[in-house]
C-alpha cells in the first residue's frame, strides 16, 4: 500500500477548511500522491486561500541560503510572503496574519536539524499562538525514518535557524510530531492540529512509502543523496566541497589540496563494504565552493537504506584535518562563530579537529545523548 499524505485526505475535512480565511504555509513541495499542487486543490475546491508564507527557498526553489523576495502567485492576486528574505526576516508579522483564520502547513521535510523548515514552522507556530489563529499540519513522511534517532542534542549557546529546541541532528519525527514536541518544548497555548498519514509506521523510511520522491531542496535529487546529508552537511561547514554543484550532493567529498589516494586509503578502515560502497573521484563543481576547479577526494553509494552517515562524516573531516593541517578550514558563521558548531549542535567537534579530543568518545556521547532524547519524546509520537 502506498502511504496516503495528510493533503491527499483533504476532503475528508472540509468542514475545517470551508469559510475559512486561509494563509498556506508552502513550497513546491506541496503536492499530493498525483503531484496535484496543493494550491491548486484548495482553489478547486473553493477554499479561500489569502496568503500564501514560503521558507527557505522560495515557493519556486531558489539556492541554499539565498533571500527571496515577496510575490504573488502565477495567475492570480495572491500574495507570496517570504519567510526567507531579506533583513533575516523569518516569521510572519502581526500585519502579514492579519484577517487569516487559519494558518495550514504543507512541506516535505528531511528529518534532520539543520534543514530550516521545521523552524519557519515553528515560529509560524509561535505567531498563531499569540493571536489566537488555529494551525494545521498536513502531515508528510520523514524520509530518513522515525525509528533511527542520532547525532547529539543542540547546546542552548549554539542554537540558530539551523538548529534549537534541544533537538538530535537526526531527530527521527515527521512535522506533526515535531509540531506536538515543540507546543510541549515551549508550553504553548495553540489550537494545534494534525492530519494524519495514513499506511505509515515508524520503521518506514521512504522507498517504503510507495510514494514518488518529492524533492525538498534542490541539493537533495533523490533519496540516496539524503541519507548522507545526514551529517554531510557537516562536512560542508569546512573548506572541503559536498558535492554541491555536481550530480551526486552529499555522496561526492574533495578539494584541490586533498591527495585523493592518502584521502581514500585514510577513511576505507571505517567504511562497512556491506552497506556502503567508496571509490576515488576527482570532480569539479559547478556551483558554490571551487567552481570550474577540479577537487580530488572520493563518491560514496550506500547500500543500505538505514544506513547512518553521521559518523562516517565525521571521519572524513577528521582526515582533512590532520592530513592537511595547513590547508584544511572551518567555515566562520556571520557572528563569527564555527559553522561547524551550529551543524553538529556543540563546540566539541571543534575540538576533535584541534586534537584536543577524541572522535570516538565524542561519538558515544553524541549516542547517550540521542537515545535520550528518544525516550523522553516518545509520547508526542503519532506513528507506532
Amino acid at each position: 500500500m502506498r502511504t496516503v499524505l495528510g493533503l491527499d485526505r483533504i476532503g475528508e475535512y472540509d468542514r475545517l477548511f470551508t469559510g475559512k480565511r486561509i494563509g498556506l504555509i508552502t513550497n513546491y513541495s506541496g503536492v499530493d500522491s498525483r503531484w496535484n499542487l496543493n494550491i491548486d486543490l484548495f482553489l478547486k475546491k473553493g477554499y479561500q486561500l489569502v496568503k500564501l508564507f514560503t521558507p527557505e527557498h522560495g515557493l519556486f526553489g531558489s539556492g541554499a541560503g539565498e533571500a527571496v523576495a515577496n510575490a504573488a502567485f502565477p495567475g492570480s492576486n495572491i500574495p507570496i510572503i517570504s519567510l526567507f528574505g531579506e533583513k533575516d526576516k523569518q516569521r510572519p508579522s502581526k500585519e502579514e496574519l492579519e484577517g487569516i483564520d487559519l494558518l495550514i502547513y504543507d512541506i516535505q521535510d528531511v528529518g534532520l536539524r539543520y534543514y530550516t523548515y521545521i523552524y519557519t514552522m515553528t515560529y509560524c507556530m509561535e505567531a498563531a499562538a499569540e493571536l489566537g489563529i488555529q494551525f494545521i499540519v498536513l502531515d508528510r513522511p520523514n524520509p530518513l525514518g522515525n525509528r533511527i534517532i542520532a547525532g547529539g542534542v543542540i547546546e542552548p549557546d549554539c542554537a540558530s535557524f539551523i538548529g534549537d529546541y534541544g533537538l538530535p541532528m537526526r531527530y527521527g519525527m515527521t512535522p506533526g510530531e515535531v509540531g506536538n514536541y515543540f507546543i510541549a518544548y515551549r508550553n504553548l497555548s495553540l489550537d494545534y492540529m494534525v492530519i494524519k498519514l495514513k499506511e505509515y509506521g515508524r520503521d518506514m523510511l521512504f522507498p517504503q512509502t510507495r510514494q514518488p520522491w518529492n524533492v525538498p531542496s534542490p541539493a537533495l535529487p533523490d533519496f540516496t543523496c539524503t541519507i548522507c546529508y545526514s551529517g554531510g552537511c557537516a562536512v560542508g561547514a569546512s573548506n572541503i566541497s559536498e558535492g554541491r554543484g555536481t550530480p551526486h550532493p552529499f555522496l561526492t567529498y574533495g578539494a584541490p589540496y586533498i591527495d585523493m589516494d592518502e584521502f581514500y586509503e585514510a577513511l576505507l578502515p571505517w567504511v562497512d563494504r556491506e552497506k556502503l560502497l567508496i571509490r576515488k573521484k576527482a570532480f569539479t563543481p559547478s556551483e558554490r565552493k571551487y567552481i570550474g576547479e577540479i577537487c580530488y577526494g572520493i563518491e560514496l553509494m550506500p547500500l543500505c537504506d538505514t544506513y547512518d552517515f553521521i559518523p562516517l562524516s565525521m571521519r572524513i573531516l577528521k582526515a582533512a584535518a590532520d592530513l592537511y593541517p595547513n590547508d584544511f578550514e572551518l567555515v566562520k558563521a556571520a557572528d563569527g562563530q564555527m559553522h561547524i558548531s551550529r551543524v553538529t549542535g556543540s563546540h566539541e567537534m571543534e575540538r576533535v579537529l584541534e586534537g584536543k579530543k577524541d572522535l570516538d568518545s565524542l561519538l558515544t556521547e553524541w549516542d547517550a545523548q540521542s537515545k535520550v532524547f528518544a525516550e523522553a519524546t516518545e509520547q508526542y509520537r503519532i506513528y507506532r
